[in-house]
Parts: structure tokens; C-alpha cells; sequence
């Protein structure tokens, strides 16, 4: 999940703790609240009920006259009237089944509340010469009720309709705040080792964004740097290196030439100084194609490439070096569009890459068959090299990249270390990587993996 994402949640589910909150609190003082008026007006009741029906001289028809000329009957409107010596000493059965506590309120003096559902009870004593009564009044609140549901209503869809809104709102606020984030990225994704050169547009702030840009233009600085140093340093080597061996390979073969009448002992050390020096020269051309291999591709030729066509010169180079292969191209799985296999980079150095895997697959196997194909996936190009040969021996694996590594099995056989990794270097200077598959005795396959342009 990425940032971005993971903000627009953050927010929110911070904006529905919030508005639950807040929902919360709205429905609870809501649900308090909303039957206050509808308490005092039984109230009000109970004070008229005290003042008219328990007044001396006054009769049961004049108090239900006065109580529908000047009073609103109330849903389902009772009232109870009980005779009480006392506040606690109520002088007949309680038809009014209603909790203790509201009874004790009574006792206490004050006016008792009660609510059963949508039933509403008030209840007070009061003191009438000799006699004391307990008046209780009771109604049902329908409005005040249907209110308070559709008020419960109205909270829950606001509250899934907020949250809705805030995660729109935290999306688009969070697309807003990553934009210049993701235009750096999408600039940084492009600098590769093809414009090493390129850097990252200054931004005229003082946000991190701007400090992001500059470090990241920064690090590429110190890396160019770094590559320039190398290339120097290549070029001089190359210059400085091979003069000497040169010059010690062209005496070492004059000598040869004219010692051919000499004592056989100094014939034998003069072939062995030839062959040393070739030989020195060989790892000294693989190590400084090793080096030139992690050069960024701005001093490189970039094209699009056939690898089919790129297979099939790969075959004719090994043909002139080992006439004696048996490599075998399987190009059955291509697909009917050509420009699938098309591939944006360098010829010569991925025929270089192609090229040292096919001749190890070659060497390794002692000339076996060796099937070289091309394919192609949803995302990649896949050139397939598969031998009989040695393998590899499982717990060296990981090791066969490293350069001058060589496997505990392949002393019987020449070899530097070095081409396996340069290949990877240039399949990697492509975007692509190398699988290895293999059984020890039984053979290797690897399949360089390339991303396909189109």
C-alpha cells in the first residue's frame, strides 16, 4: 500500500472517530433532552390536577370541564390520584406498577420521572388539609419519540456520509500534497545509466520537498563523479598496461623465433613468458570490459535491437572460435508481432553478455549440445542457454557472480571468474537480470530476462 494511500485511510478513519464522537454526544444529550417540554407539561398537569380535583368543593365534572376547555389531552393520557397518609404510606394497592425509585422521589418531596419506552410517568405528593395524596400523571410522547428515531437516523447516515466525503476529500488533499512527490519520482525513475548527466529540477522552497530534490541531485553529483574517476582511471590503466605487454608479448615471440636452436630448458621458459604474458593480457581485457560494462550509456550507442538476429550472431562469432560446438536455436515460441523482441540498448555489449554464457555453456559441457532459444513474456524477452554439462554445485550458487569466483568443479578447465559477472553487469545496465537453474552432473539452463520495449 503506498503513502498516499495510506494518509487517505489515516484521515479517514481519524474523521470517523471524530464525527462518531461527535455523533455520540448529539444523541446522548439528544436522548436526555428531548423529552424535557413533554415532562413539563405532564408536570403542569400534576399542578392542576392538585389545584382543581383535590380542592374541597370540587366536583369530578367541573375538573374534566376545566381540563378539556383549557388543556390538550395528551396520547393515551391517565391519570392516578392516591390517598396517602404519608408519602411512603400510599392507603391502597399499586395499580401503577412503577419502579422504587420513582416512589422514593416521591417520598423526597420532588416531582418523579419515569420512562417506559414511549410511556411517560410524573409523579408528586402533595398535602390537601388532612389528607395526602400522590398524583400521578402518564402519556405517551409519539413526536417526541418519532423525532428522536428519525434523529437517530439522520446521525447514522451522516456519519457514513461524512466519512464518505472525508475519504474523498483526504484522497484529493493527499493526491494534491504527494503531486510534486510523484514528479520527482517519476523524473528520478528516469535517470539511469543511459544520462547519469541528467538531475532533478531545483524547486524554490524551503520544504523537505525541495531538501529531497537537492540531496537526491547531490548523490548523483558524487556518483558521476565517482564514474568519471573510474573511466580516468580505465583509460590511463588501459594505456599504461598494455604498452608493457605488448611490448613483452611481441619480444617473447621474437625470442621464441630465434631460439629455436637453443638449449631446450631456455625454449621451454621463453614459451612459458609467451604464454604467461598472453594470458595476463586476456584477464587484463576481461577486467577492463568488467569496469566499462557499469559505464553510464551517454558515451554508448543505444538502438533497437533483433535478438533473433542478435542470437544467430552470437552462433557465428562462437563458430569461428570453437567450430566444434553443437549449439542448437529454437526459435518456435516467438510471437507473430517482430517488434516484440525488439530491445532498446547496445549491441555490442549485450552480444558481448550473450556471448560469454553461450561460450561457458559451450566449454562446461565439453561441447555437448547446447540449446539456445528466444521467447517471450507478458513483461520480459527471455533468452534461454541450456547445456549438459558440470552444473553448479548448489551450496556455490550464489556465489557464481561474484567476480573471479570460480566453482569448486571447473578446475579441469580455463577461465578468469570474470565472465559471468560482466555479463550480469550489462544485462543489468539493461534493466534485466539472469536465472539459474541447474543440477550438478546433469547441466545448467540460464535465462536472461530483458524488459520488453514494446
Amino acid at each position: 500500500m503506498s503513502l498516499n494511500t495510506r494518509i487517505t485511510f489515516l484521515f479517514a478513519i481519524l474523521s470517523a472517530i471524530i464525527i462518531s464522537l461527535l455523533s455520540g454526544f448529539v444523541w446522548y444529550f439528544a436522548n436526555e433532552f428531548a423529552f424535557e417540554d413533554f415532562y413539563k407539561r405532564l408536570e403542569a398537569r400534576i399542578n392542576i390536577a392538585s389545584q382543581i380535583k383535590v380542592a374541597t368543593g370540587t366536583n369530578t365534572a367541573e375538573y374534566r370541564e376545566a381540563r378539556q376547555k383549557y388543556l390538550e389531552r395528551l396520547p393515551q393520557e391517565n391519570e392516578h390520584v392516591f390517598l396517602a397518609d404519608k408519602p411512603n404510606k400510599i392507603a391502597f394497592d399499586k395499580r401503577v406498577h412503577l419502579p422504587a425509585s420513582f416512589y422514593k422521589n416521591i417520598e423526597s418531596g420532588l416531582i418523579a420521572r419515569y420512562r417506559n419506552d414511549n410511556t411517560f410517568y410524573a409523579g408528586k405528593y402533595l398535602k390537601e388539609g388532612s389528607n395526602g395524596y400522590i398524583v400521578i400523571i402518564s402519556a405517551k410522547d409519539p413526536y417526541g419519540y418519532r423525532e428522536l428515531k428519525d434523529l437517530q437516523r439522520i446521525l447514522f447516515a451522516g456519519f457514513f456520509l461524512s466519512v464518505a466525503l472525508s475519504y474523498f476529500v483526504g484522497r484529493k488533499f493527499s493526491d494534491f500534497t504527494f503531486k510534486p512527490i510523484r514528479a520527482l519520482i517519476k523524473q528520478a525513475k528516469g535517470i539511469s545509466a543511459e544520462n547519469l548527466h541528467q538531475r532533478l529540477p531545483q524547486i524554490k522552497s524551503n520544504d523537505e520537498i525541495a531538501e529531497i530534490s537537492q540531496t537526491f541531485n547531490d548523490m548523483l553529483d558524487r556518483l558521476e563523479t565517482a564514474f568519471e574517476t573510474q573511466n580516468n582511471f580505465i583509460s590511463n590503466a588501459s594505456h599504461e598496461l598494455r604498452t608493457p605487454l605488448t611490448v613483452i608479448s611481441g619480444e617473447a615471440e621474437l625470442a621464441v623465433f630465434r631460439s629455436s636452436n637453443a638449449d631446450p630448458e631456455l625454449q621451454k621458459s621463453i614459451a612459458t613468458i609467451q604464454t604467461e604474458a598472453e594470458r595476463l593480457e586476456n584477464i587484463l581485457t576481461s577486467l577492463l570490459s568488467l569496469a566499462q560494462s557499469g559505464f553510464d550509456g551517454e558515451k554508448q550507442r543505444w538502438e533497437e535491437i533483433r535478438l533473433d538476429e542478435l542470437i544467430w550472431d552470437v552462433k557465428a562469432s562462437i563458430d569461428l572460435v570453437n567450430p566444434d560446438n553443437q549449439i542448437q536455436i529454437d526459435l518456435s515460441k516467438l510471437p507473430e508481432n517482430p517488434e516484440s523482441i525488439n530491445l532498446h540498448g547496445n549491441l555490442n555489449l549485450i552480444k558481448l553478455a550473450v556471448t560469454n554464457i553461450v561460450n561457458n555453456a559451450c566449454k562446461y559441457s565439453d561441447n555437448r549440445v547446447v540449446e539456445l532459444g528466444l521467447s517471450v513474456t507478458r513483461t520480459n524477452i527471455v533468452i534461454s542457454v541450456k547445456d549438459q554439462g558440470i552444473g553448479i554445485p548448489e551450496d556455490e550458487l550464489q556465489h557464481v557472480f561474484e567476480p573471479f569466483f570460480r566453482a569448486s568443479n571447473t578446475t579441469r578447465y580455463n577461465g578468469y571468474g570474470v565472465g559471468l559477472p560482466l555479463s550480469l553487469n550489462i544485462i543489468r545496465l539493461h534493466k534485466g537480470s539472469i536465472a539459474i537453474k541447474t543440477v550438478q552432473e546433469s547441466g545448467t539452463e540460464m535465462s536472461i530476462l530483458l524488459p520488453r520495449s514494446h
